[in-house]
Formats: C-alpha cells, sequence, structure tokens
C-alpha cells in the first residue's frame, strides 16, 4: 500500500525515484544525497507502514537484518569512527531507517548530523561501485 501524500512512496514510484544502491521485494537501500555524508544511507520499507511494530515479526527481522548489513559494509568500506542508526519518521511517516557514517572531523561529529555545524568538516567520500557491489555480495549472499 502506498499513501499520495508520502515522498517516500512517490519517490518509489517515479520514472526515475533516487538510485537504489540495493533492494527486495520488501525494502530498498538508497543514498540519502548528502553533500557532507555521502555515504548516509536509507533502509526504507517498500510498502507504507509507519512504525517497527506494524509489521509482523519475520518482517520485522528481515528488516533489521538488512539494517545492520548496510552499517557492517560501511564499517567495513569506510572504517568510520562511528555509525548512527535512526528511525524517526516524525516528518515522514514512512519507516525507514538512517545509517549514517560518521568521522571525527565531520561537520557535525560528536552531535547529531541534524543539529547545528561545528566546524566546515570533512566529506569523506565513498567509492559508489564498490559500496553497491558490497551491499549485494552481504544482502543477497
Amino acid at each position: 500500500m502506498q499513501a499520495v501524500d508520502c515522498p517516500l512512496c512517490r519517490e518509489a514510484a517515479a520514472p526515475a525515484p533516487t538510485p537504489v544502491l540495493w533492494r527486495d521485494d520488501s525494502c530498498r537501500v538508497v543514498s540519502a544525497a548528502d553533500a557532507d555524508y555521502p555515504a548516509f544511507l536509507r533502509v526504507i520499507w517498500q510498502a507504507h507502514v509507519r512504525e517497527m511494530t506494524d509489521l509482523d515479526p519475520a518482517s520485522q527481522q528481515h528488516l533489521l537484518r538488512v539494517v545492520l548489513a548496510v552499517e557492517r559494509v560501511l564499517r567495513t568500506v569506510l572504517s568510520p569512527d562511528k555509525i548512527n542508526l535512526a528511525t524517526l519518521g516524525n516528518q515522514v511517516p514512512h519507516l525507514h531507517w538512517h545509517v549514517i557514517p560518521r568521522f571525527a572531523d565531520d561537520a557535525h561529529f560528536p552531535d547529531p548530523v541534524w543539529a547545528e555545524r561545528r566546524r566546515a568538516g570533512v566529506a569523506h567520500t565513498v567509492d559508489e561501485r564498490r559500496l553497491t557491489s558490497a551491499l549485494s555480495s552481504a544482502l543477497d549472499g
């Protein structure tokens, strides 16, 4: 089920949606396209649900398996100082997780990426091909 007024549902249905790095029938992994955080990824549940508890236990486990695999891949590919995981949905009430690699020299560290900037910061680059390949290996294998 999709909600007409939901940006994540519209994005999934658009002819040229946000580039998907990995997907299955239940969820997709996309870049958040953040200039300060090029490896900031989102894991988005395909169907329009608001909360983790809207999912049956098997779906909850599947989603968490994907989130944790994305975290593991980002740790392997980028060696960040920390990974931030967040599922907020206050502004977009469609179940999705933020998976954000953090570095001590990024613009907001140690604060959340949504806080006021502390410094200019360094935007750590990511090889998207390597990242996509690592995600496929971790999630399809």
